[in-house]
Formats: C-alpha cells, structure tokens, sequence
C-alpha cells in the first residue's frame, strides 16, 4: 500500500514538473512566433525567474511570520520574568 502511495506521488510530482516545463517551452515558442527576439526572449525568462524567486521568498517570510512573533514573544517573556537580574545581586547595578 505504501509503495502505490509513493509511487502516485511521484507520478503527480513528474506531471507538475513536466507542466512547468510544459508552460515555459509555450512561453518561449508564442515569444518567437510574435517576432521577440531570442535575446529579447531571455531577458523575459530571467525576469520571470527573478520575479518568481522573490516572490516565493515572500511567501516563505509569510509562512513563517506567525513563528518568528511566537519567537519574539517567548524571548520577551524570558527576559521579563526568567532571567536573573542583574541589580539583584549585591554590588552590581547597571
């Protein structure tokens, strides 16, 4: 059972690949045949590209922004009633 499982995610997994793939060589061939220039058409891809990697970079910040305040929110709360202060101490103040 195990194996069709992996074996179906895989198939799903090389579909998407191959759509992706699919998706860009359509993007490329309808740049020539509106008369772009190859030159023109690789600028295109390496803006997308670049678009692309931003954006997701954008969404993995999004993704993680409820752990990084759960992050900031437990610091703070250490500092505040964890942490040895040091005024306590004798001969110490700051």
């Amino acid at each position: 059972m195990l194996f069709v499982i992996i074996l179906a995610e895989s198939f799903v997994l090389e579909r998407k690949a191959m759509f992706e793939i699919l998706f860009v060589v359509g993007f490329f061939t309808m740049l020539l045949l509106t008369g772009i220039s190859l030159l023109g058409i690789i600028a295109a891809l390496l803006v997308a590209t670049l678009v692309m990697f931003i954006g997701g970079l954008f969404a993995i910040v999004v993704k993680l922004l409820p752990w990084l305040v759960l992050a900031v929110v437990a610091a703070w709360l250490y500092r505040a009633y964890l942490k040895p202060r040091l005024r306590d101490k004798d001969g110490l103040s700051r």
